[in-house]
């Protein structure tokens, strides 16, 4: 049994969630979002919430028991709370800027990245080292912090790259004489 699954996804205030078959529309302040139950599981709209509930018992149908469910609670949480992710620059001179809807990192590179900010998705570099991703998307907010630190991700020795801020790197000693 699913103990995520068991729980009915809970209506925030300030959002209109609305069930028709096997859809489920959110909408809030922050904006509205849809997502499709998958077909193993029904949908229920009741008092105490938006239950899911798998079709049969087989292995498939509980395993996205649990899944559709946290979508269901995403989408919930991302129109009236949204979502935010931060990356922090550790290196010397690697620096990061806005210029109209692109990201410009200097990285270390010979030249400057140039990263394209998706629909949807907001970035803000309140310091040179530190970027701010928010959005009303759970997955397209982690995809694009991805997609930064995938630019230069953190090594192992200095710990010089693109990190999380909220990320640890295991360090390695160097080379001994």
């Amino acid at each position: 049994m699913s103990r995520i699954g068991k729980k009915p996804v809970p209506i925030p205030s300030g959002a209109e969630v609305t069930v028709s078959g096997q859809t489920v529309k959110a909408k809030g302040p922050k904006g509205s979002l849809e997502f499709v139950v998958n077909d193993l599981c029904t949908v229920e709209k009741d008092e105490s919430g938006i239950s899911i509930i798998p079709t049969s018992k087989t292995k498939m149908a509980r395993s996205m028991w649990g899944m559709n469910r946290t979508m269901v609670s995403n989408i919930c949480e991302g129109v009236t709370v949204g979502f935010k992710k931060n990356l922090e620059l550790v290196g010397v001179g690697y620096r990061a800027q806005m210029k109209g809807k692109q990201l410009v990192l200097a990285l270390g590179y010979s030249h400057d990245v140039e990263f394209d900010v998706p629909a949807g998705i907001e970035i803000k570099v309140a310091k040179p080292t530190e970027i701010e991703i928010t959005g009303i998307d759970k997955q397209a907010v982690g995809q694009t912090a991805a997609k930064i630190r995938s630019f230069r991700p953190p090594e192992p020795y200095k710990g010089k790259g693109v990190k999380y801020a909220d990320e640890y790197i295991f360090r390695k000693e160097g080379k001994k004489k």
